[in-house]
């Protein structure tokens, strides 16, 4: 459903879990970087520990959290893993939407 909806606007996806630490403290940050795209780019968070969203994050070889993944015209364009600051995730977005791929 998330990469269908990616095929007309851009989505990025945040894979926690309730057990890790840093996932509540990073959510902030990344909602702060979506407002500066002014609506161009969507936010869903999946919540890993639920049992279908277990076989999603399996599908994606997740291996920690929290990892986002950045989806455009159905297709993963980048993903990292681990809290990092605000104005690393708007110049990784900005990095990976570049290139003909852009907003």
């Amino acid at each position: 459903m998330l990469v269908a909806a990616s095929q007309s606007l851009c989505i990025i996806v945040d894979f926690c879990a309730d057990w890790c630490a840093s996932c509540p403290a990073f959510a902030p940050h990344l909602v702060q970087v979506i407002e500066v795209f002014g609506g161009a780019i969507h936010l869903a968070k999946v919540e890993v520990d639920d049992g279908e969203n277990m076989k999603l994050a399996g599908r994606y070889r997740l291996r920690g959290f929290p990892t986002v993944i950045l989806f455009q015209a159905g297709e993963e364009v980048g993903r990292f893993s681990g809290a990092r600051p605000s104005s690393w995730i708007e110049h990784w977005i900005q990095e990976h939407l570049k290139g003909g791929k852009g907003i």
